[in-house]
């Protein structure tokens, strides 16, 4: 069998990991791509059959045929091309493996034919960074790359570098469309959690009744990830949180996220209240869940009864699914567990059932506001109403992958 990948559209794939494997199965079904180059920056197993053996199969989202086919007897085609240089088929699909340089200066991308490289291996985080010895992310465009998107939030050291308007954080459908060829090179598609997040309140924040929010706090209850400890292990030197070393298989484990921070970079409405944020990790593989609690400031209709209600919330979220945010929210009315949404593709699946609101009074007596300097008022009797809404995302394949693919597509329809 015979393929010539000369000319072709590759996209590069740094890492082999999580986001890495099941990006391949994504830009394998949307073929905006002819083929990817994956970096594995070192030899899997004892043949390329080995790696074809990870492509193949998967336990969290079953076998490759199965994903692309459904539970019926069709197979796809995995050939191996050229075992030499490590390039096999699957469908057509051209995936070239990388199996020797784990810096990225040193991965050759312009002889590879790649323009647009997605760093999935979260270890290359701060954009500034220019320690080539060591590897950064910058070294992707010395190797040959022109634009690199990593899947993970940046840590940048230097306060003074942490610039939006130089290393953008873009999650596709909240402010992807900022991106500008000319100036953006390096890019952070955030994390899972800010993926499912920023949809889950930008409808909220584009509503008129619902735009004045006084506070906010999220806890998403996450599925483990390959961070954590099978069994109880040893805390590395200076380890604060003892935490992360125990045992992923029979806990719930209480940890924090930086969602809320990295949102403030997508939609930097968020600075202007207060907003909260943890996480609960569980014995799950995938499909988590954010239970956001927010307060509005809000009005009553001329019967005193206020405007935010739970069903007013749910509408909200009704016409962003048909709307801007088609196929990227969707509004459920069943009642669903996590599995129900594996594989689900869209960045946020609201829980209809679940959405409450109450509505109370923040009463501030004549001192408050006289050292407002407002005077000849007795009282101010101001409504305030808290909703609670629950959004279910697959942190993996269908939320993030998804988000991360149509972003990684976008970028390069528009590489200049």
């Amino acid at each position: 069998m015979k393929i010539s990948i000369n000319e072709k559209k590759l996209l590069g794939i740094n890492g082999f990991g999580r986001i890495g494997k099941l990006s391949i199965w994504y830009h394998l079904i949307s073929r905006n791509f002819d083929g990817v180059v994956v970096n594995v920056g070192r030899e899997v197993g004892q043949s390329l059959e080995d790696l074809i053996q990870v492509i193949r199969t998967d336990s969290t989202y079953g076998s490759i045929h199965h994903f692309l086919n459904g539970y019926t007897n069709k197979k796809c085609n995995i050939d191996i091309v050229d075992r030499e240089k490590g390039i096999v088929s699957i469908d057509g699909f051209i995936v070239k493996f990388l199996r020797e340089e784990r810096n990225p200066k040193n991965i050759n991308w312009r002889d590879e034919n790649v323009r647009l490289v997605v760093d999935c291996t979260g270890k290359f985080l701060d954009p500034a960074n220019t320690n080539h010895e060591k590897g950064c992310l910058m070294g992707h465009l010395v190797a040959g790359a022109q634009k690199v998107i990593t899947s993970a939030p940046f840590k940048i050291k230097n306060a003074s570098s942490d610039d939006q308007d130089n290393y953008p954080t873009m999650i596709y459908g909240i402010n992807h469309e900022s991106y500008n060829p000319l100036h953006h090179h390096i890019i952070s598609a955030a994390s899972c959690t800010t993926t499912g997040l920023a949809h889950m309140i930008k409808p909220l924040l584009e509503d008129k009744e619902t735009a004045n929010v006084l506070t906010a706090s999220l806890s998403t209850v996450h599925a483990a990830t390959n961070t954590q400890s099978v069994l109880d292990s040893v805390p590395s030197s200076g380890a604060k949180d003892l935490r992360k070393n125990r045992s992923v298989l029979n806990n719930i484990i209480l940890s924090s996220t930086g969602a809320a921070k990295t949102l403030e970079k997508v939609i930097p409405q968020i600075k202007s209240f207060g907003f909260m944020a943890d996480s609960i990790r569980i014995p799950t593989t995938s499909v988590s869940l954010i239970a956001l609690n927010i307060t509005f400031n809000s009005r009553l209709n001329e019967n005193g009864v206020p405007y935010i209600n739970a069903d007013y919330i749910k509408n909200i979220y009704k016409t962003a699914a048909q709307g801007a945010q088609k196929d990227l929210l969707y509004f459920s009315s069943k009642q669903n567990v996590s599995l129900d949404l594996l594989g689900y593709p869209a960045a946020i699946v609201i829980e209809g059932n679940e959405i409450h609101t109450r509505t109370g009074f923040l009463t501030i007596n004549t001192d408050i506001l006289a050292s407002l300097g407002i005077i000849n008022i007795q009282e101010a009797n101001i409504p305030v109403t808290h909703a609670k809404i629950m959004g279910w995302y697959d942190n993996e394949y269908g939320s993030y992958v998804n988000s991360l693919g149509k972003l990684t597509e976008y970028v390069a329809s528009n590489i200049e």
